[in-house]
């Protein structure tokens, strides 16, 4: 038998087939629109009044800022899962295997906390929009705060708990038909535009008329918390970086990803701001104020203010719908981030709790907690200024440029000098706008 007759009988090495990453593929277009769907929640209800109140200026700035704030710093993270030796057991693996175990429990901790607040956010949200709709489109006597703030946490706990498969299930079915009706609230809206809404600055106009570049720069920092928040969809990344390196491979997943987060960035913010400007077009800077102060969704606050029947009672039920499918989705990430910080604590003191005790706990903890805040009423922009965008900015923000320059296996991305920077001047007056008060 000859050497290559031999060869050919020889079993041959099974070698994975990937696609094509120079051609765009169904899949690509499927990840897209996911990526694209998560991106878009209830925290854009919230964006219109901050990034209107500063008037041209602020809107301005948003469309500017939007795109490179949002692509960067996801693209950071990214970075920083693919290539992880342990990217397919998700972000906690990967700070492990790049900083060890210690800086892995602060992680989660961290992580925890910043979905954590976020229900707590949504606690607020759903229970003055449901006060509002009660009285405004109802027109009928709201039940007592602290009753009807219980009432709402607790369906939404008792909905959650039924099954974490069908709640992400429900969850993924409402993302689509919200970001439709977003579009067709903003269209409805167009009559109601005026340009003579807009000022230069908005509420930051100085009393004496000056306005200077120093101005700028605090409207700049004034939206960057809730443009953080509004596009935040950093824990679907870990996800959708596996399935393009399982797909296109170690040495297409950079290229491959960066392109798929292109196309589902340009859709999403033409969405968003579309839906924005509407929004600020349709409104004075003092309404902003007012509706901040009401502590309400912009599009509670629209429908309180014209007479637009099927607009009235559309735009509160959409916001209830939106608050409540953003609340399921971020509970099932909390309630498993506590789980694993509960069970890990109890091991390390050698104790063992079974499956039930800790659910208790962490459900007794979360209605407990929850319905205290929603029947407190804080600040929902506040709380996203001091709390929320602060912790999502620490994760996605400067912990990837932290791994970028720490780490050897990221070493060649420290050449992107322009971007990274940006990212860390982004996360750091994001971080700092915790203490901003202080300044303003």
């Amino acid at each position: 038998m000859s050497g290559n007759a031999a060869r050919a009988h020889q079993p041959q090495e099974t070698v994975k087939k990937y696609k094509d990453p120079n051609k765009w593929h169904m899949q690509d277009t499927t990840w897209a629109m996911s990526l694209f769907g998560t991106a878009i929640g209830a925290g854009v209800l919230f964006l219109p009044i901050n990034a209107g109140s500063g008037g041209i200026i602020s809107l301005l700035l948003l469309t500017l800022l939007v795109f490179p704030i949002v692509y960067f710093s996801h693209r950071a993270m990214a970075k920083m899962i693919y290539s992880s030796k342990s990217a397919g057991e998700g972000i906690t693996a990967t700070v492990n295997e790049y900083f060890g175990k210690k800086a892995s429990t602060i992680f989660d901790i961290v992580y925890f906390f910043s979905i954590y607040a976020i229900l707590l956010m949504y606690s607020v949200s759903l229970t003055n929009t449901s006060i509002s709709f009660i009285e405004n489109q109802m027109n009928m006597t709201a039940p007592p705060r602290i009753l009807l703030s219980l009432v709402l946490v607790l369906a939404l706990i008792f909905i959650v708990n039924f099954g974490h498969d069908v709640t992400v299930k429900v969850m993924s079915w409402i993302v689509y038909p919200f970001i439709a009706a977003l579009i067709l609230l903003s269209l409805y809206l167009i009559p109601q535009w005026d340009v003579s809404n807009l000022s230069l600055a908005g509420n930051f106009a100085a009393a004496d008329g000056d306005f200077g570049f120093m101005d700028v720069l605090k409207i700049a920092w004034f939206i960057l918390p809730i443009i953080v928040f509004s596009f935040n969809h950093s824990p679907m990344i870990s996800t959708f970086v596996v399935k393009q390196r399982e797909t296109y491979g170690v040495e297409n997943v950079d290229r491959k990803t960066a392109q798929i987060q292109k196309v589902c960035y340009i859709i999403t913010i033409f969405v968003v701001l579309f839906f924005v400007y509407s929004c600020a077009l349709s409104v004075t800077a003092g309404d902003l104020a007012l509706a901040k102060e009401q502590n309400l969704p912009i599009l509670s606050y629209l429908a309180n203010k014209y007479s637009m029947p099927l607009f009235a009672i559309a735009a509160p039920l959409i916001a209830i719908i939106a608050i409540t499918k953003s609340f399921l989705g971020h509970y099932v990430g909390a309630y498993e981030g506590m789980e694993h910080l509960i069970k890990e604590s109890a091991k390390s003191r050698g104790i063992e709790l079974n499956n039930k005790t800790v659910k208790n706990i962490i459900i007794g903890f979360m209605i407990v907690t929850c319905w205290l805040v929603a029947y407190a009423n804080p600040s929902i922009l506040d709380l996203i200024d001091m709390i929320n965008a602060p912790l999502i900015a620490i994760i996605l923000f400067l912990l990837p440029m932290y791994a970028i320059y720490k780490v050897p296996a990221l070493e060649k991305y420290r050449k992107h000098i322009g971007s990274n920077v940006f990212v860390i001047i982004i996360g750091v007056l994001v971080v700092l706008s915790s203490i901003k008060a202080l300044f303003f």
